[in-house]
């Protein structure tokens, strides 16, 4: 199967609308917590998210495509439970730390999608990887306090 540059196009977008559900999940999130430390954390994923997304875009235009702009549907979805669970939650912490990590294992379903397809050439699957990483890393730390959070509350 030859790749075309609107496959490499087309799974860039879906990793930067990613990156902007990220983005603005974390954002969302960081407004309802109670804990200034995990607001901070928030408002740091949600610049991360925000930087990966940046470092994707030129790579579409190189590649004849349109940047996406947007999010994903699911991930505006996402947003929205956010605030219905929040408000009927309390918007606990806890809640908070839930939907994110929801939030996370989308975002590395979708990276590991990217990478399965197989449609990246050197050097974006290098980049890819290297965010995917990231994705997990973010994930294995948001797990780990919302088990903190859990176990103390």
């Amino acid at each position: 199967m030859s790749t075309t540059n609107d496959d490499i196009v087309e799974t860039l977008n879906d990793l930067i609308a990613t990156c902007k559900d990220g983005e603005l999940g974390f954002t969302a999130c960081a407004e309802r917590v109670s804990s200034s430390e995990l607001r901070r954390l928030f408002l740091q994923r949600a610049a991360e998210c925000k930087q990966a997304a940046d470092e994707l875009r030129p790579y579409v235009l190189q590649h004849g495509g349109e940047p996406e702009t947007d999010g994903t549907t699911s991930g505006s979805l996402h947003r929205g439970w956010v605030a219905v669970r929040g408000s009927l939650a309390g918007y606990t912490d806890q809640a908070m730390l839930d939907e994110c990590e929801r939030g996370e294992d989308a975002a590395l379903g979708r990276y590991r999608a990217a990478m399965r397809e197989g449609v990246l050439p050197e050097p974006l699957r290098a980049l890819v990887a290297r965010q995917q990483l990231g994705v997990q890393a973010n994930h294995d730390q948001i797990k780990r306090l919302r088990d903190s959070v859990r176990a103390t509350g």
